[in-house]
């Protein structure tokens, strides 16, 4: 679980986040969406401990981030928004890697690789560099980087962005069977379409605000009831109100 409390961020006078709160339950996936620079990559990088919050606290598993940074961080994994790191590592070097540091066993690791790494159609590439690889492939390599530990909370940011219509799939059915499991699936996307879908509940942010935050049925229940998530978005979002 992920509980955010009044979370503010500020740089110098300028507040890009503003007094938010939220929770990503156990057994969910919570999907983040708002505009560019809306504040998501801000809040998303606070509940990574990648940046301080200003004001604000939040915790992973009832871990403080700030407080005890170490602890938080290995409840968690996280795929940034760009895929482009340690690039002449192989795929299988990155991964080792990440497994290295959270200590994942031989006989875990291995296994699942080889799962995995099939399932997105990228085993027989692990022995290539990753300078070499497409951009879909990158991701699908900093996915599995990221979730070799089976951590119980996925912080995913934008985590579809370039993969193909397959791997695309073979990651939704990844989060969905983490959630039944119990466990916590947190992602940004600009896809709407696929968050109206596959999300059990929704955080909208809009300038570094919070307009909205819980269930597609709640937030339903304040608009039209056939309405799309996309047309509700577009409706909260209005730069003209």
């Amino acid at each position: 679980m992920i509980c955010v409390k009044n979370l503010t961020k500020r740089y110098g006078d300028h507040e890009v986040v503003k007094n938010i709160s939220f929770t990503a339950k156990d057994g969910a996936i919570t999907g983040f969406i708002g505009h560019n620079g809306a504040g998501k990559s801000t809040t998303i990088k606070a509940i990574t401990g990648v940046i301080r919050p200003s004001e604000g606290t939040i915790t992973i598993n009832g871990t403080d981030i700030v407080k005890d940074g170490k602890k938080a961080k290995s409840q968690f994994g996280y795929v940034s928004d760009s895929p482009d790191h340690f690039l002449r590592l192989t795929g299988l070097e990155y991964i080792n890697f990440m497994a290295d540091i959270y200590d994942t066993p031989a006989g875990e690791r291995t296994e699942f690789i080889e799962t995995y790494a099939k399932r997105f159609g990228i085993y027989d590439a692990l022995n290539n560099q990753i300078l070499s690889y497409s951009h879909g492939m990158r991701q699908k390599v900093m996915i599995l980087g990221a979730l070799v530990h089976d951590p119980s909370v996925w912080i995913l940011d934008e985590p579809l962005t370039g993969l193909d219509p397959q791997s695309a799939f073979e990651l939704k059915n990844m989060m969905r069977e983490h959630a039944g499991k119990g466990k916590t699936v947190f992602f940004s996307t600009h896809v709407l379409e696929v968050a109206e879908k596959l999300c059990d509940e929704i955080c909208i942010i809009k300038e570094g605000e919070l307009l909205f935050s819980g269930t597609m049925d709640e937030l339903r229940a304040t608009h039209k009831a056939s309405a799309s998530l996309e047309n509700i978005f577009l409706e909260l979002t209005d730069t003209n109100k």
